[in-house]
């Protein structure tokens, strides 16, 4: 298998929910070419994440998967203050109509706490896209 990396970042605005590990709100914006924001509100334990996320497709592989590292941090308000450190890995598929469903996991580092290591925070999302753009392939 190889990767081949996006010439022009998902250039789409999405809003939705991601449900797993701590229901939130979820979203992308762009920031150019790439990265893009990756921001999650989160309601179960409150708090908010901000992720810079790289896309990436297969070669030859489905037009709208993608795949994603990502970094970024989280700030929880819920009892104490939390500060973490978390990575962003993603898959996710956008279909030919609005709708972008995926999957990922952000483990990371609670730097508040010890620095303990979290492994806890995962998600499945379904995102509504407002504007349709340019997810390309370097071939």
């Amino acid at each position: 298998m190889t990767f081949s990396t996006i010439s022009y970042s998902q250039t789409n605005i999405e809003a939705g929910v991601r449900i797993g590990d701590n229901i939130g709100i979820d979203g992308t914006i762009p920031l150019g070419i790439s990265p893009r924001l990756h921001p999650t509100v989160y309601l179960e334990n409150f708090g908010v994440g901000a992720y810079f996320d790289w896309l990436f497709a297969l070669n030859d592989g489905p037009e709208g998967l993608k795949f994603y590292p990502g970094v970024g941090p989280e700030f929880f308000f819920e009892n104490d203050f939390d500060f973490n450190i978390v990575g962003n890995f993603g898959v996710e598929y956008s279909f030919n109509f609005p709708l972008t469903i995926g999957f990922d996991w952000r483990p990371g580092f609670a730097v508040t706490n010890d620095f303990d290591f979290i492994t806890s925070n995962w998600g499945f999302m379904a995102r509504y896209r407002f504007k349709e753009g340019g997810f390309r392939r370097v071939n």
